[in-house]
């Protein structure tokens, strides 16, 4: 029986040991999130804030190079005060990590996000890209009750495309999510308006990098995100 008895331990230990390597091993593919360097940006923030005073309440558009790179908001949006605070190629956690400086500090009417393509990209799955919306919707709440909130869906890009079964589980997840609680959530499909009649993204639609999207990108962008946007 003694014997019996430690086989049993022995096989149940070295069940947890693969488990516990199995689990570090798929931590290690995700690439660590080091939030202080985006710090020189928000310097440059701050230094703009300094020049020209933010709009009093604006409609702010957060998240990460997608949104930073959209250069001609005020002129997409004329009569709204948008305020453009992408930085980087940021995560979800680092969206998080900054909520109070760069969303909570200017005092939003709406807050537009665009967020979890670079966490897909590093490795993050679908359900960490969806709990991450739900932390950043608690904080929302928390700080900014009763303030709209816009998820852009996650684009489909020529450089990721072997990720896109994973975007698109991510899309659903928060997709069914906010159909569930619309009162302060909205849902803008960015996605699928990017996708040609081959189910691919569009060329013309991307830069070089295949990433990122030329002004033709941002127009699709500008006719699928107006008519969610607060006056």
């Amino acid at each position: 029986m003694l014997t019996t008895a430690f086989h049993r331990f022995l096989c149940a230990s070295l069940l947890l040991l693969a488990v516990a390597g199995s689990t570090a091993t798929a931590q290690a593919q995700v690439q660590p999130v080091n939030p202080s360097q985006w710090t020189p940006e928000l310097r440059a923030f701050t230094r703009q804030d300094s020049l020209t005073p933010p709009p009093q309440r604006p409609v702010l558009f957060y998240g990460s190079s997608s949104i930073r790179k959209w250069e001609t908001l005020g002129q997409d949006f004329p009569g709204r005060p948008v305020l453009n605070r992408g930085f980087g190629g940021s995560r979800f956690p680092d969206a998080l990590y900054y909520f109070d400086k760069l969303v909570v500090a200017y005092n939003p009417r709406q807050v537009i996000l665009y967020e979890g393509d670079n966490d897909i990209g590093s490795g993050a799955t679908p359900q960490e890209v969806f709990r991450s919306f739900l932390a950043f919707e608690k904080l929302m709440q928390q700080r900014l009750p009763k303030v709209p909130l816009v998820f852009l869906a996650i684009k489909p890009s020529p450089s990721r495309w072997a990720l896109y079964p994973q975007v698109q589980e991510a899309n659903g997840l928060i997709r069914a999510y906010i159909t569930a609680h619309p009162k302060y959530l909205h849902y803008v499909d960015t996605a699928t308006p990017l996708l040609g009649a081959n189910g691919r993204p569009q060329p013309q639609f991307y830069v070089s990098d295949s990433l990122h999207m030329t002004p033709a990108g941002y127009e699709v962008w500008q006719r699928a995100v107006k008519p969610a946007l607060k006056k």
